[in-house]
């Protein structure tokens, strides 16, 4: 017979949600990305089945299953010792493809979960409902430190910005050893190249982002936040600083708008401006779909770190979610040859050089 296997994101996920049930709470994450010591209780999960929706309310001692084939209860201190089985394997195995502990398969046909990613069209993972009546049912996606975690940002092609490359006009054979690859796979190709037109006359201007809805949608946070990303993106390669909120200080030392110093030393105008950008891209804002403003069905994150233990933050605690996704995300370098950047290339007879921008969580 065949065993189960799921990627290990996949796993991630499914404990995430049992270790929930379990638990019947959540405890809120601090800006450090610790626990605050404060618990949400939960009454109710929200999940999409391969049967449409289903409510796991949370009782004394059962979890109550309904949906359209279903009407039973399970004891939660199943969900517990399942949820653990399923850490214990992660923590043990380090492959991508993940076989089910033994007795886990069971488990799920009892249960009738045979989707073990959830399958939704808002990018939420499921949908929790809390005691607290101020709160309606709170959409969350899971990121988790035990697999490769979803980007922030993870635009492609259309995350790439342009610098136009001016200074002096290079031959095609200066370009071709410019864009000349000796590894692909060094983590500093990108910088390379950039010192290399440089040192040769060349200088790289920002000139603008390369898909316009990505543009706008930078634009509607701030007019100028696409010059600032690049500045970020740009120090990145060269300095090899990856943090957000070291490459926001260098922003703020630079100055790259040129705005008066009151503005950025007392009134914090580029920490603030990157902060709004990250909890816009936290809550759902995408570089290639039209962003208004308004938040998508993601309110809130749930981040589990490598002890399994997890972390809810929540759009309603917008200082506390600010400044832990200030502290916990750095810019990330994507493939050069999927994304198209990284090298001197020819648009109407001007030379452009584009970097990608791709944003995630520590990984610590």
């Amino acid at each position: 017979m065949d065993m189960l296997t799921a990627t290990r994101r996949e796993w991630n996920e499914l404990y995430v949600f049992f270790n929930l049930l379990a638990q019947g709470g959540i405890v809120l994450g601090n800006e450090e990305g610790l626990p605050s010591g404060r618990v949400l209780p939960i009454f109710q999960v929200t999940r999409q089945e391969h049967d449409g929706e289903r409510r796991y309310t949370v009782e004394e001692t059962d979890i109550h299953v309904e949906g359209e084939q279903m009407d039973e209860r399970f004891p939660r201190e199943d969900f517990g010792t399942v949820a653990a089985m399923i850490l214990d394997t992660l923590k043990r195995e380090r492959n991508e493809e993940v076989e089910a502990p033994e007795g886990v398969e069971g488990f799920l046909d009892a249960l009738k979960i045979y989707d073990m990613e959830a399958r939704t069209d808002d990018r939420t993972d499921f949908y929790i409902t809390f005691h607290d009546d101020s709160f309606p049912p709170v959409g969350f996606r899971i990121y988790s430190r035990l697999c490769a975690m979803m980007p922030l940002l993870d635009g492609g092609r259309t995350a790439n910005l342009k610098f136009e490359q001016g200074g002096i006009r290079f031959s095609q054979p200066a370009v071709n050893k410019i864009n000349y690859t000796d590894d692909p796979d060094n983590p500093n190709e990108v910088a390379r190249r950039m010192l290399y037109i440089e040192s040769m006359g060349g200088v790289l201007k920002y000139n603008d982002v390369a898909d316009k809805v990505f543009r706008s949608n930078l634009c509607m946070i701030d007019l100028n936040l696409p010059r600032v990303l690049a500045e970020m993106v740009r120090l990145m390669h060269l300095d090899n600083i990856s943090r957000v909120d070291e490459l926001t200080e260098l922003i703020e030392e630079r100055n790259p708008l040129k705005i008066k110093d009151e503005l950025v030393n007392k009134h914090g105008f580029y920490e603030f401006k990157v902060k709004q950008f990250l909890m816009a891209l936290a809550l759902g804002m995408r570089p290639a779909k039209i962003y208004t403003g308004q938040d998508s069905a993601v309110e809130g994150i749930l981040l589990m770190d490598g002890s399994g233990e997890v972390l809810c933050y929540h759009k309603s605690e917008k200082p506390v979610m600010e400044d832990f996704l200030f502290l916990n995300t750095r810019l990330e370098k994507g493939s050069l040859d999927k994304d198209k950047y990284g090298f001197l290339e020819r648009e109407n007879g001007t030379y452009y050089f584009k970097l990608n921008a791709k944003i995630g969580l520590v990984k610590r």
